[in-house]
């Protein structure tokens, strides 16, 4: 058990011949009291010091402890999430990919409906072109008969054997 500062200043130390001076012993005495009073002020304020250090720590400790756990959870989430977004962009990729395919494919087949339809046209205009070119010819070579000459100087023309006329060259 340790010494306290009222042991000492109690202790009795037994008279000797020739002895120390008691008041020199004394004096010395109420000075290591008040020395020892104040280390052991100075332990107690050093030991609440370390509690209160053990208590902070521990709380610390805690906190880190927590966060931690906060990190390993967050980072579990970012990475569900971010597996969670990789599959979504793979699946909107494909998706883009198959419209894509679909929408060149339905380009292609109306750009050959449309190339079919252009040489159907094509061959309607040349057949145009040749019958309007053949009605054209037919109607020069009518004008160019006498027939012509006497309908524009007899009044008496007969209007259905110019028909019939007209008839025969078409045929032939």
């Amino acid at each position: 058990m340790p010494l306290t500062p009222l042991d000492i200043h109690n202790k009795e130390f037994t008279r000797s011949f020739r002895g120390y001076d008691e008041d020199e012993v004394n004096e010395f005495l109420d000075q290591v009291i008040k020395d020892y009073e104040a280390v052991l002020r100075e332990k107690k304020d050093l030991f609440e010091q370390v509690n209160t250090l053990d208590e902070k720590l521990a709380h610390f400790n805690n906190i880190e402890e927590t966060l931690n756990k906060s990190i390993l959870v967050a980072q579990e989430a970012a990475d569900d999430l971010r597996g969670n977004a990789q599959k979504e962009a793979q699946l909107i990729i494909k998706e883009s990919e198959k419209n894509a395919n679909r929408i060149v494919n339905e380009a292609l087949t109306k750009s050959r409906k449309v190339m079919m339809e252009m040489e159907e046209l094509k061959k309607q205009a040349s057949v145009y072109k040749m019958r309007f070119k053949m009605l054209i010819e037919a109607q020069m070579e009518m004008l160019q008969t006498d027939d012509w000459e006497q309908f524009a100087g007899n009044e008496e023309f007969d209007e259905e054997e110019l028909f019939k006329e007209q008839q025969e060259q078409e045929k032939s």
